[in-house]
C-alpha cells in the first residue's frame, strides 16, 4: 500500500452511477476487505449526469453482484462534484466518453488523477454500459471490473 498521511481514496465514475461505477465500487471494496486493507482506502462512486441521483443501483446490477457475494443495496447514485477532483487520489472513468467529460470538467492540475479503468488490465478499452441490454451484459461488466480491480489493487500496493 502506498504510504500517505491520509487514507488513499478512489472514485469510480460512469454516466448515471447505477450500473458500472457502483459495480466497480462494490467489487473493489470487496477485494480490499479480502486483503484486510479496506480501512486504509476510501472507495466511492459517482455519475457524470444527474439522471438517477439518490436511486439505488439498477436491479440487474444488484442481482449480478449478489450472485458473486457482493452487496450493492446500500449504494445510492450521486453526481460528481467539483470538490471530488481535489478529494480523491484516483478518479477512475468507466469509458472514454466519461474520461473526456471528467478532464473537461476538472482543472488541468487534477488530470493526472483521472484514469480509464481498463488501463489497469487490458489497455484503452471501455467498460460497456449494460443498461439497455440483457442480464449477460451485467455479468460481462463484472468480469471486466474484477480483472481491472486486480490491476488497480496492484497499482496502489506498489
Amino acid at each position: 500500500m502506498k504510504k500517505n498521511k491520509r487514507k488513499l481514496s478512489i472514485l469510480f465514475v460512469c454516466m448515471g452511477n447505477i450500473c458500472r461505477s457502483p459495480t466497480a465500487e462494490g467489487v473493489f471494496r470487496s477485494m480490499l476487505d479480502q486483503f484486510d486493507i479496506g480501512k486504509e482506502v476510501r472507495v466511492d462512486s459517482a455519475g457524470t449526469h444527474a439522471y438517477h441521483i439518490g436511486e439505488p443501483p439498477d436491479n440487474r446490477t444488484i442481482i449480478a453482484a449478489n450472485n458473486r457475494g457482493i452487496s450493492l443495496k446500500h449504494l445510492r447514485a450521486r453526481l460528481i462534484d467539483d470538490s471530488d477532483f481535489e478529494k480523491f487520489d484516483y478518479i477512475i472513468a468507466m469509458d472514454k466518453a466519461n474520461l473526456l467529460f471528467l478532464k473537461k470538467k476538472s482543472p488541468v492540475k487534477y488530470h493526472s488523477k483521472i484514469h480509464l479503468f481498463l488501463n489497469f488490465s487490458k489497455g484503452n478499452l471501455d467498460v460497456p454500459d449494460p443498461y439497455y441490454g440483457e442480464a449477460d451484459g451485467f455479468e460481462d461488466v463484472l468480469n471486466l471490473v474484477e480483472k481491472a480491480s486486480k490491476g488497480l489493487l496492484k497499482e496502489i500496493s506498489t
